[in-house]
């Protein structure tokens, strides 16, 4: 078996994941923040990947980019960067389309803090930022970690819209679930399964992890 659409796989999730909360920690915060009429619409936004066809988002993806419009052409030729059948894509693509899994988890947790929490902070004399760092952020640990584990599992297994978007170049686009793909196709069923095996095996091992040690986690409160 080559094991190189695995650990392509496994660079694709983890480098998602660590972006995913870099930009979906902040952004459940920002919602947990806001009261405007507008929240409902931006929440809608983040959660249409969870009702979307990955074909969708990979079409408007491949509109967007595509070297026949001006962005797409943009992106190329004035800051060298291709996002159409590329592993930086790949990357973009599956930070979009997993965001919900990293957002939802954490918003909920967030709401569900005492307002205490933040009054005691602030009476002590911490800004804002400080009492989402010191303060909150230490309480949702087991929400960082579910998040963290779903983002990554959804990304390992994707499929859809890595072939629509990245294609099946060998060494840079062709993960774990396209090798799955090519092997079926040519009726290799044995090889398959050995993809699907590792998959399976990963997913389920990252999923056991995280609910032990968010069962063992005391909240810090």
């Amino acid at each position: 078996m080559d094991l190189q659409p695995i650990y392509l796989s496994l660079q694709l999730a983890a480098l998602a994941t660590g972006l995913l909360l870099l930009l979906g920690v902040p952004l459940a915060y920002l919602l947990t923040q806001t009261r405007s009429w507008i929240r409902p619409f931006f929440e809608a936004i983040i959660n249409l990947p969870l009702v979307l066809p990955p074909t969708v988002l990979g079409f408007y993806f491949l509109v967007a980019f595509g070297n026949g419009t001006a962005l797409g052409r943009w992106l190329q030729e004035v800051v060298g960067l291709q996002l159409l059948f590329s592993f930086q894509g790949l990357v973009l693509a599956s930070v979009l389309y997993s965001l919900p899994f990293m957002v939802n988890p954490v918003y909920a947790a967030l709401r569900a803090l005492p307002d205490s929490l933040k009054e005691a902070a602030y009476v002590l004399g911490y800004s804002k930022w400080k009492t989402f760092r010191k303060v909150l952020l230490p309480n949702i640990r087991p929400a960082l970690l579910t998040g963290s584990v779903f983002a990554f599992a959804h990304v390992l297994g994707e499929f859809g819209l890595v072939l629509m978007i990245g294609g099946n170049l060998p060494g840079e686009t062709r993960l774990a679930s396209i090798a799955i793909y090519d092997q079926v196709e040519v009726l290799n069923y044995a090889g398959a399964n050995q993809y699907a095996m590792v998959l399976l095996g990963l997913s389920l091992g990252i999923l056991l992890l995280a609910f032990t040690v968010n069962r063992k986690a005391p909240r810090v409160l």
